[in-house]
This record gives structure tokens, C-alpha cells and sequence, in this order.
């Protein structure tokens, strides 16, 4: 169980890095473009942000849902939570690696 827990909390550090760096290069394309498209994935990374560092606020800090998470939610749960974080990282990596090229 813990090695999935692991997973899920570096894959959501990650996540959040990552969504602060694109954030930071769409913001500033807004900015200067003033255009739609780079508005419309500021907000995407702002919410899946919110999400990300809600995720990781749960697995970390938060002494109830930490303790909850790590002995009352099942090994499947787990396992499908750390595979969703997982795959958006490597979206993200995708995202990051068009962005930054």
C-alpha cells in the first residue's frame, strides 16, 4: 500500500511543478498575445492546479485524510488514484515538452 501512496504523492509533486512552469510561460503569452487560446489553458493549469495541490495537501499535511487515506481506502482505490496521477503526469511532461520546445 505504501508504495502506491508514494507514487501518487510524487506523481502529484510533479504535477504541480509542472502546471507552475506552463502557468507561468501561458500567462505570459496572454499577456503579450493578448489571445484566447493561451486564456483558455491559463485556466486549465489554474484548475488542475487547485486540483493537484488539493491531492497533495490530502496525502501530506492533512492529518485526518492522510490517516484516512492510508488505512481505510482500498488497495484498488489506491492503485486507480496513483494510475490517474500518473497518467496526468506524463500529459503534462507532453504538454511541458511542446511548450518549452
Amino acid at each position: 500500500m505504501s508504495l502506491w501512496v508514494d507514487v501518487a504523492r510524487v506523481a502529484s509533486a510533479a504535477n504541480v511543478v509542472l502546471l507552475l512552469a506552463l502557468a507561468s510561460v501561458w500567462g505570459r503569452n496572454y499577456l503579450q498575445f493578448r489571445s484566447k487560446h493561451p486564456l483558455g489553458l491559463l485556466i486549465f493549469a489554474v484548475f488542475l492546479l487547485a486540483q493537484n495541490a488539493l491531492a497533495l495537501y490530502m496525502y501530506l499535511v492533512d492529518p485526518t485524510l492522510s490517516g484516512w487515506f492510508s488505512t481505510a481506502v482500498p488497495v484498488i482505490v489506491w492503485r486507480l488514484m496513483m494510475l490517474l496521477h500518473v497518467f496526468e503526469t506524463v500529459g503534462l511532461l507532453f504538454l511541458a515538452w511542446i511548450t518549452f520546445d
